[in-house]
């Protein structure tokens, strides 16, 4: 179990792609600092809870590339890829993560607009006369 081990995480429309390898918990993504590119604390916890449910807190540098959807879809993303790429790491660590949620993608996404209609569920205003 050497070298770069990697997950691939997805929400909405953001899909991000995880390398990790062995060192001292520092985060990246997209070329910036984990601080720097996600600055509220609430985006920060759900990007840790793999490590928080694993007990494997500051053991992994993570090296991240998002791309797609909001910056919250793109934590639960990044959430969702650092799960795998844990599973890759070590197959015991499956359990735990599952009863977490943190290994199933959450596959709700927009709803497409209908033809003929303001929105996906929004009608025009219905007229008697």
């Amino acid at each position: 179990m050497h070298g770069r081990h990697y997950g691939t995480g997805k929400r909405k429309t953001a899909i991000a792609r995880v390398f990790m390898k062995a060192g001292d918990g520092t985060l990246t993504v997209n070329g910036r600092t984990f601080e720097n590119y996600f600055p509220q604390e609430i985006l920060r916890m759900i990007i840790n809870q793999p490590f928080e449910v694993t007990n494997k807190m500051r053991q992994w540098d993570v090296e991240a590339t998002v791309k797609g959807g909001g910056v919250a879809a793109q934590a639960e993303a990044l959430r969702h890829g650092i799960a795998w790429a844990l599973v890759g790491v070590d197959y015991e660590l499956k359990s735990p993560l599952k009863k977490a949620g943190l290994l199933t993608r959450d596959a709700r996404k927009k709803e497409r607009k209908k033809p003929g209609q303001p929105g996906a569920r929004k009608k025009f205003q219905y007229s008697k006369r």
